[in-house]
């Protein structure tokens, strides 16, 4: 079974039906969000974006002073990177465009986490002046030691939660506001983790950057330590401990993030998500050297060149391009690097920018008297495009 139909077989949403109370929610959100002093929430959608702009939605929306809010989601295979992060240096992306995985930034620090459907997301929103993690997971940690008390969960001072002191099924991040504030985290049920090894290794060497770094931890399932749980089991000891650690008295909402009425606006900011200026335009700069080996199988020669490039706001601000004079003329190698500069950097964009048939390079090349340039050029290029 392919790794995509092995994620999608999991069980649907979190709507799916369960003994806890569940009602659902079709009324404006000043109803919705009007008189209880605790609020749980059930995304009905699957959809990365959408529950992404559901969370910023809430934290921008609601009146959070003396009201909190537990809000429970799940989505299709997505990869998910902190505000700070480096795209090309967490994450696969080829083989994710490959996949169909989409990527999404979230507005919130932290590390790149992997999401399907055996993964699920809780997000506790509160005020500034009630933020506490260590609270917040201590909610999960409890109701997973209330309906299987032989496991061993622990969260740590990083705000994991670790399974066994070793494993981890939980990661943590969160945003704060002037007000308000909001800390999420994952929770590792079923998920696909040949999925997450593939995804989470970084899609291009020599990067050098200040962004966020991931820190990689070994991570297992809960169901691989407790075969007989069940999710509906799971979420609904979750909803009791959250009820009985803030003290209040709730039935869970199902709500749908594409009900405009119910949350105007969310359409147009979870296609702000999706767009590439927020995704990859807001990658911190960064740098690229890289090697290129060279081999001339008519010559029975090999030599190496090297490449540099400054990117900023995922556009290619500088690009250096320096190989032996016998495969290109310096003037050759500095007119074909400028063909970049002021691209987007993607793999795709730049290949056809560089390849041989490309209009800018074929004169370039031109202009020389040199025959071997236009040989040399083609295996130069297959090695830039990788």
């Amino acid at each position: 079974m392919s790794i995509l139909k092995k994620t999608l077989s999991h069980v649907g949403g979190c709507c799916r039906s369960s003994a806890q109370s569940v009602r659902t929610s079709s009324a404006s959100s000043s109803d919705l969000f009007s008189g209880d002093k605790g609020l749980i929430l059930r995304s009905q959608s699957t959809d990365v974006y959408q529950n992404l702009a559901l969370e910023d939605w809430i934290d921008s929306n609601v009146d959070l002073q003396q009201r909190s809010v537990l809000l429970l989601w799940r989505n299709r295979p997505a990869v998910v990177i902190g505000r700070h992060q480096n795209p090309w240096a967490e994450c696969n992306l080829s083989f994710m465009r490959r996949a169909g995985i989409p990527l999404a930034r979230r507005r919130s620090g932290g590390g790149t986490v992997f999401h399907d459907l055996g993964n699920l997301n809780l997000t506790f929103f509160t005020s500034k002046k009630a933020y506490d993690r260590q609270r917040n997971l201590r909610v999960i940690t409890e109701a997973l030691q209330r309906i299987r008390p032989e496991l061993d969960v622990w969260a740590t001072d990083r705000f994991d939660i670790l399974l066994n002191r070793h494993f981890k099924i939980s990661g943590s991040a969160s945003r704060l506001g002037r007000k308000s504030s909001y800390h999420h985290c994952t929770l590792l049920y079923s998920a696909d983790r040949s999925a997450l090894t593939a995804v989470l290794r970084p899609s291009c060497p020599g990067i050098h950057s200040n962004a966020t770094p991931s820190v990689p931890s070994p991570v297992t399932n809960l169901l691989e330590h407790a075969p007989t749980l069940q999710l509906d089991e799971l979420l609904n000891s979750v909803v009791h401990q959250y009820r009985t650690e803030f003290n209040f008295k709730a039935e869970s909402t199902l709500v749908d993030p594409d009900d405009e009425s119910a949350f105007p606006g969310l359409g147009q900011a979870a296609a702000e998500l999706r767009n590439w200026e927020w995704i990859f335009g807001k990658t911190p700069k960064f740098r690229i050297q890289a090697t290129l080996k060279l081999v001339d199988h008519r010559a029975f020669s090999h030599s190496s060149g090297q490449l540099q490039m400054t990117i900023k706001n995922g556009v290619i601000e500088s690009c250096e391009l320096d190989v032996p004079a016998d495969w290109l003329p310096r003037r050759l190698c500095s007119e074909v690097s400028s063909v970049l500069v002021g691209e987007r950097f993607c793999r795709h964009r730049c290949s056809c920018r560089l390849s041989p048939q490309c209009c800018d390079v074929k004169i370039a090349i031109c202009r020389t008297d040199l025959p071997t340039c236009v040989m040399h050029w083609w295996p130069l290029w297959a090695k830039i495009k990788q």
